[in-house]
């Protein structure tokens, strides 16, 4: 073959190939989705910000779910800011003044997905067109444990109170999973405590917003729910202080 005719099919394998890489980087652009949209002065400049919380699912359908999720900021000063999150089935954004500097901060959740029920959490401020992460409230720590005669405990570390549960309503299904014998624990075993499976801004008392969130604690299955703890926390100084923490138990 000639020179001139291989530079010529070369060329035309660039030209078709260069075609195709931007078809592909087009398809791969569109599957980007816009979850929701904001219009709120976050910088507190008296200017409105758009706030998009965007997506990108693993397959073309809006119910997919999200390999991808981040948060993007057009700013009134005209410059952008992207915020990436984790990945999720769902994810969600509102808008608040958790810090209580006067400022909207921007909150968002994402739903890991699984019978968990699992939340991440972010928490950011963009006061004066600076970004700092504020970081949400940790889950409490607890010290869990099965008791002889059916029973559970729940400590939490924070307060120090403990909260005792009668579980002879599902005695039959805990011997019969080999956890109790005549009454008698087999061998010691801890309760499962969960992440945080909500955390959401609330209103406290002299009008300020907090954060409440909800961790359900778990016996010998995912399933097997023996309580939920609710904990209420507020922003000062730069840091979370716990308000106020309740114990609630499931009924089977």
């Amino acid at each position: 073959m000639k020179k001139e005719t291989l530079l010529a099919v070369f060329a035309f394998f660039m030209v078709s190939l260069s075609a195709i890489t931007v078809v592909y980087a087009i398809e791969e652009k569109a599957k980007v989705i816009t979850i929701s949209k904001e219009e709120e002065d976050i910088t507190g400049d008296g200017k409105n910000e758009v706030i998009q919380l965007k997506g990108e699912p693993y397959q073309d359908d809006e119910n997919s779910y999200l390999k991808e999720i981040f948060i993007e900021i057009n700013t009134s000063n005209g410059k952008n800011t992207t915020i990436p999150l984790e990945s999720g089935a769902k994810a969600a954004l509102q808008l608040a003044d958790i810090n209580h500097d006067g400022v909207k901060d921007v909150f968002a959740t994402v739903y890991t997905g699984g019978s968990g029920g699992i939340v991440d959490t972010f928490l950011f401020t963009l006061k004066d067109f600076q970004k700092k992460d504020l970081t949400a409230s940790e889950p409490l720590d607890m010290e869990t444990h099965f008791l002889d005669g059916y029973k559970a405990e729940i400590k939490i570390i924070a307060t120090g109170k403990s909260y005792l549960f009668d579980l002879r309503d599902r005695k039959d299904y805990y011997k019969k999973m080999g956890l109790y014998r005549k009454g008698k624990l087999n061998e010691p075993t801890e309760l499962m405590v969960n992440p945080f499976n909500s955390l959401e801004p609330i209103q406290l008392d002299g009008g300020k917003l907090g954060l409440k969130g909800i961790q359900r604690v778990t016996g010998i299955a995912n399933a097997d729910t023996i309580a939920f703890v609710e904990s209420i926390w507020s922003y000062s100084d730069g840091k979370w202080k716990l308000v106020k923490v309740e114990v609630k138990k499931e009924e089977v």
